[in-house]
């Protein structure tokens, strides 16, 4: 038997709970097809993004919108809350309360400073959001994931590197062993320590004299610079090679050393894979660097927010100090890789490397075709 409305009776009170009930969902409906309607899905929830600096080129050039591409494609209903600290620890505290208190859902934090890190995690961990340290590891804090590259591989790349490149150039001709100085990371930064300990496994063994070692505050190039000014005149015709903890830090020794008249610059390590390091690299100014695919970092960070947002128990690579993990490889890179690393695998183009001022040097290294 089919039913019609018309057939069924029911007690007054009956039909007046249904009739609210129906203009509920008819409510409800309505609103639904309005914000489809205006492209306004409603929000599967909140992601936030919190990086540290800008004056490293990678983070607003391949973090920031790899991520950001993940979560769109991923999850179309999420809002993304982003913010950059400006190297400034106090402001990116501020930041993270601000999106916290927004109702940001997962927490993705490439920290400033580590150690000001922790209260940020506490203060998420109060309102029962999870966090991903992004990058840069926070000690002691109790984040529940943590995305980054191994980063004594990368030390230990870039160190050993050094040694065969200070090995390229024989014995000096005063009969010391080689010198060479230390630029390490920011002191704040766990992976500075990280990175440190890679090089130092590298130098093992090896007839070499550590002329100084440096840690540079907020990863600077400036102070960097300074420093190595410094050395030079202490250290004068000492200096034989030089490790720099990054691209940034890399250019900052190869200024002082320009500027102190050393000709050629001896080597010196990066890391990053910057578009100025490559340039370097093809001229000869910086030796080599270590290539992370920063946007594959993001991309990985950004899917495993996803899934922490949704409920879900990811599968991780490793586990650091308790704390799930995902690492990723590393690629050293020298003037024989750029093409290979950096330019086939999407990274810079051609154009974007072998500007006017590089152009000899892009012929000399088969990056560009010498003109007829």
């Amino acid at each position: 038997m089919t039913l019609h409305w018309s057939s069924i009776r029911a007690p007054r009170r009956t039909w007046a709970r249904a009739t609210a009930v129906l203009a509920v969902v008819l409510a409800l409906a309505a609103a639904l097809l309005a914000a489809r309607a205006a492209g306004d899905e409603p929000s599967e929830g909140a992601i936030a993004l919190l990086l540290p600096e800008a004056k490293t080129a990678r983070y607003e050039t391949s973090d920031r919108p790899a991520f950001l591409g993940v979560v769109e494609q991923r999850c179309p209903g999420c809002d993304v809350y982003y913010a950059n600290a400006d190297q400034n620890a106090a402001t990116q505290q501020q930041q993270a309360e601000s999106m916290l208190a927004r109702g940001a859902d997962v927490l993705v934090l490439d920290a400033v400073d580590t150690v000001a890190a922790v209260s940020i995690v506490a203060e998420a961990k109060r309102h029962g959001v999870p966090v991903i340290a992004y990058d840069r590891f926070i000690a002691d804090a109790g984040t529940d994931y943590y995305v980054s590259f191994d980063s004594e591989l990368i030390g230990y790349l870039q160190g050993t590197a050094l040694v065969a490149a200070i090995r390229e150039q024989g014995p000096r001709p005063d009969g010391r062993p080689p010198g060479i100085l230390l630029v390490h990371g920011s002191p704040t930064d766990p992976n500075s320590a990280a990175l440190a300990a890679g090089v130092h496994r590298a130098l093992e063994g090896e007839d070499i004299d550590v002329l100084a070692e440096y840690d540079t505050p907020d990863w600077s190039p400036d102070k960097a610079t300074d420093w190595v000014e410094s050395r030079l005149t202490e250290f004068s015709g000492r200096v034989d090679g030089v490790y720099a903890a990054n691209d940034g830090i890399a250019g900052g020794v190869i200024a002082a050393m320009k500027a102190a008249g050393v000709s050629p610059v001896p080597p010196v390590t990066g890391q990053d894979g910057e578009l100025a390091a490559a340039q370097r690299i093809i001229a000869g100014d910086q030796y080599m660097t270590v290539f992370k695919a920063t946007n594959e970092q993001a991309r990985t960070a950004a899917e495993l927010a996803v899934r922490v947002l949704r409920g879900e128990v990811p599968r991780t690579t490793a586990m650091i100090d308790g704390v799930p993990s995902m690492l990723l490889a590393p690629r050293a890179v020298g003037a024989g890789d750029v093409e290979r690393v950096l330019v086939e695998g999407g990274v810079h183009s051609v154009e974007d490397i072998c500007t006017r001022h590089y152009t000899t040097a892009c012929v000399r290294t088969g990056l560009l075709e010498e003109s007829p």
